[in-house]
């Protein structure tokens, strides 16, 4: 009984220790930038589909978000809560491309339009020699009707929330 006694007494010390232990306030994630509408925003990467991307970018590697995909093709009426990004995976550009982002930044946007998962959408150079910084959509999309770059969905899905104060570099 005493044995007992005193495994319970050493138990309740042990629970009261841990629970005393200081959790952080505050923690660094790894920020990331991308071109939306020509001027530049800052993003940070917390799950991603792909196992490899998500080494990459520091980020839970979560499959289950390709669930969030719609069966293709897709009725134009239909809306997901899927966003485009777009990224070079030939590394022509180091910024992503995002059609959307929080307008204003931060608590005050009511933009409909941005939602923090993405879709990526790969832009690839057919004559790398020709490469230029494309800072929006429609640069990507006249780049692709001119016939110099191809886009091609992918099935990574990423969560990329937009941080909600301007980028200041």
């Amino acid at each position: 009984m005493l044995f007992k006694s005193v495994f319970f007494v050493g138990l309740s010390l042990l629970l009261m220790a841990c629970s005393s232990v200081q959790k952080p306030t505050q923690i660094t994630l790894p920020l990331f930038y991308a071109w939306y509408n020509g001027e530049e925003v800052a993003y940070v990467t917390t799950d991603v589909s792909d196992r490899d991307i998500a080494r990459l970018k520091n980020a839970n590697y979560a499959p289950r978000l390709r669930d969030a995909i719609p069966k293709y093709p897709k009725p134009p009426q239909v809306k997901t809560a899927l966003e485009r990004v777009y990224s070079f995976p030939n590394n022509e550009q180091t910024h992503t491309v995002f059609p959307s982002a929080p307008e204003p930044l931060g608590y005050l946007s009511e933009d409909r339009r941005y939602s923090p998962l993405w879709i990526m959408y790969a832009v690839v150079w057919k004559d790398p020699s020709q490469a230029r910084e494309l800072k929006s959509e429609e640069a990507i999309f006249v780049a692709e009707e001119e016939g110099l770059v191809t886009i091609e969905r992918t099935d990574v899905v990423l969560n990329c929330p937009v941080i909600p104060f301007p980028v200041h570099r």
